[in-house]
């Protein structure tokens, strides 16, 4: 049976990205990314919009080129899988689960009207260059957060 894990989002940041350092050095920035789905009630015929907040994990050097590029607002369109993650809540005990995309590129993307850019294409070569995610020996209880 194929498997396939490929995640496509494009919005805009919902706030200033969280940039990080593991305990052994590795950097990561996390961020969550507002994506608008535009339909038209049925009941009242008026447009209305449906927001999805994605949270998205970025590691390594691709962390760090997102340092000074991205804050609250900025247009982007992130390339990566689904990771599924499962903890207890400390404050009620209770088993809780979440995803998060992590991305293995992430592509800065003009803002409308935007002097001598239009949407869809990196505002520099490096801005889509892919985004490693952590490897094996990286432990996540060791991600400050």
């Amino acid at each position: 049976m194929l498997e396939q894990n490929i995640v496509l989002v494009s919005g805009y940041l919902a706030r200033d990205p969280d940039f990080r350092t593991t305990s052994a050095g590795t950097p990561m920035c996390r961020f969550t990314v507002g994506v608008t789905r535009r339909f038209r009630d049925k009941a009242t015929g008026e447009w209305k919009d449906d927001v999805s907040w994605v949270p998205v994990t970025v590691w390594r050097e691709a962390a760090d080129r997102l340092r000074d590029r991205l804050k609250k607002g900025s247009p982007v369109h992130v390339e990566g899988r689904l990771k599924s993650s499962s903890y207890e809540d400390k404050a009620t005990g209770q088993k809780r689960s979440s995803l998060e995309v992590v991305a293995n590129r992430v592509q800065f993307l003009a803002k409308a009207g935007a002097e001598g850019a239009s949407a869809g294409v990196p505002s520099s070569p490096e801005a889509a260059a892919p985004a490693e995610g952590p490897d094996d020996k990286t432990d996540l209880e060791e991600v400050p957060f």
